[in-house]
């Protein structure tokens, strides 16, 4: 691989991160069309791009002023930079230099160069009105490694550590979470001039990794960071476009009870929600536990739909006496979640009380009990470990 621009500052994020085979296949994806290939800070894009690509592959990267400056000032600079015996152009962190759409349009039309856009923030783009090439390119996301990438997995690891490479097996991860949750404010927010006061939005990480997996409720939050709503709305908006959380929004088709329409909010990554939340460990048969497995298996989900690329919205339901199921996908399956080896009667209500409704195909509850069985002949409980190994398998959805 040539490499434009080599002088970055993802060394450590390849040394740590190389022994894990992602499920995300570049060539395959460059292979049918390029892509943008978006990712929080530290997922792994560079470490992809040197695991899959090879010798045919030119790498620009727009961290090195050296190269962003002159194609800030001349963007046309870029096809004196693109060579034919190179037939793979990756343009690293493109958000940085949104006109630079324009020319990669320009060459797609050539037909003699297939790019691959990466990025860590989409916001600039979405924000700003980039070109986002017309249909000539695909988007993809790589999200932290999931239970199917690693080798071994240990599930107390994952939860206190989270699916970051280069967190995932670190020694200290109280340190190194700490240390991204700065990088994220400095270079994210801050550097990008997100928002003109960086303490409140610093204030509403740490509720929200608080209140991670909870119903937003934006007038309370907003009082707990001395803001108004809109801003706390501003925020997570702000979360969602750099890739850093996501909303979960409410299932409202139902007929016999009325449903809550708030959404809930997550962050993309277990680790970040539990070193946010203020939880210095997580151990079993606690509340902290309990919601840090449901964002678990939530995230795991969330990841196979987007690398299978299968189009089904996700939800959760509640209804306004109390009924509820962590996740509704489709009107395929729910799923209810819950960190107990022994599940009872009590832990299936909010699936009785959703099937009533007779708007869902299917019943799971995913816990930690040692074996699968069926419930009342209508629900299977699925220990956690199997649930994930059918679900990468393309067995449950």
């Amino acid at each position: 691989m040539m490499i434009i621009g080599s002088d970055t500052p993802n060394y450590r994020e390849y040394r740590e991160s190389q022994v894990y085979q992602r499920l995300v296949k570049l060539p395959l994806l460059l292979s049918k069309k390029s892509h943008f290939l978006f990712g929080a800070r530290q997922t792994g894009k560079s470490t992809l791009i040197d695991q899959q690509l090879g010798d045919d592959t030119l790498l620009i990267d727009l961290l090195d002023s050296d190269f962003y400056q002159p194609l800030l000032k001349r963007p046309k600079t870029l096809s004196e930079m693109v060579l034919k015996e190179k037939p793979i152009v990756v343009i690293d962190e493109v958000q940085k230099l949104p006109s630079l759409l324009d020319e990669v349009q320009r060459l797609l039309k050539s037909k003699q160069w297939t790019f691959l856009l990466t990025g860590s923030s989409p916001r600039k783009l979405k924000r700003g009105g980039a070109n986002l090439l017309a249909g000539r390119a695909h988007r993809a996301e790589l999200l932290p490694l999931v239970t199917a990438e690693i080798p071994d997995f240990k599930l107390m690891r994952y939860l206190n550590h989270g699916g970051l490479p280069s967190i995932y097996d670190a020694d200290d991860s109280q340190e190194e979470l700490a240390e991204y949750v700065d990088l994220y404010l400095r270079e994210e927010v801050l550097a990008e001039a997100l928002v003109r006061d960086l303490q409140p939005f610093a204030r509403c990480l740490d509720v929200l990794g608080h209140d991670t997996g909870c119903e937003i409720n934006l007038k309370s939050i907003g009082d707990d960071c001395g803001v108004t709503g809109k801003t706390v709305a501003n925020y997570i908006s702000i979360l969602e476009d750099t890739l850093v959380g996501y909303t979960l929004p409410a299932f409202t088709k139902t007929n016999k009870r009325k449903p809550i329409t708030r959404s809930k909010f997550y962050f993309f990554d277990v680790g970040i929600a539990r070193y946010l939340s203020g939880n210095k460990d997580i151990n079993k048969g606690t509340q902290p536990f309990g919601s840090a497995f449901e964002h678990f298996i939530i995230n795991e989900v969330r990841a196979y739909i987007s690398y299978s690329k299968t189009k089904i919205p996700t939800y959760y339901w509640r209804s306004t006496s109390g009924m509820e199921v962590d996740l509704v996908i489709g009107n395929k399956l729910a799923i209810e979640i819950k960190g107990t080896d022994a599940s009872k009667d009590k832990h299936f209500k909010g699936l009785k009380a959703l099937r009533e409704e007779g708007l869902v195909e299917k019943y799971i509850l995913v816990s930690l009990d040692p074996i699968k069985r069926k419930y009342d002949n209508w629900c299977e409980v699925i220990p956690w470990q199997d649930f994930c190994s059918h679900l990468w398998q393309g067995d449950i959805l």
